[in-house]
């Protein structure tokens, strides 16, 4: 089974309930951090969105990635790759995050010259027992990082900022999307 889902930029009322957010979930009732079980939940599929933005200081890097004339190659190929990499293997990097087996992962970047920025959005799909936001922001922020990589020589005065979650779906939560 394939489940995609779209963005949609308009509001929509969050299902969960917020006194179940009330508590740390990684925290144990003696204060020790620990990986929280998932073996009583169900199989659903579940999708996350992150996304975060690169912000320039100049327009040069803009148009040459545009144009495809950055010395290092393809910025947002070799962005986008990254960014799926990183998503399947958030499991390594986050110590407490569940491995799981990831059906979908896709970043996409787009450039806007007018407002000198790169804008990531990075979005993983699963059927399992725990949600991918994880994975998304790791593939969103490691996209990101490959921009600052390849176009430092160029511009040092970029800024990654706003790096979110903007949808959640799936599991006993439903759907939650970013106001």
């Amino acid at each position: 089974m394939r489940c995609f889902t779209s963005f949609s930029p308009r509001p929509r009322e969050s299902t969960r309930n917020e006194e179940d957010n009330a508590r740390l979930t990684h925290v144990s009732d003696a204060g020790s951090a620990h990986m929280v079980s998932i073996s009583a939940k169900a199989v659903t599929c579940r999708t996350a969105m992150a996304t975060c933005t690169v912000r320039f200081s100049n327009q040069t890097a803009v148009s040459l990635i545009r144009e495809n004339q950055m010395k290092k190659g393809d910025v947002l190929g070799v962005a986008r790759i990254a960014g799926i990499m990183a998503a399947k293997r958030t499991a390594e990097l986050i110590p407490l995050c569940h491995p799981i087996a990831i059906s979908h992962a896709s970043v996409d970047l787009e450039t806007s010259e007018e407002h000198k920025s790169i804008t990531i959005l990075a979005t993983v799909t699963c059927d399992g027992k725990t949600g991918v936001e994880m994975e998304a922001l790791t593939a969103a922020s490691t996209a990101a990082l490959t921009v600052y990589d390849m176009c430092k020589a160029v511009d040092k005065g970029m800024v990654i900022e706003g790096l979110k979650v903007v949808l959640k779906e799936g599991g006993k939560g439903g759907r939650w999307e970013m106001h």
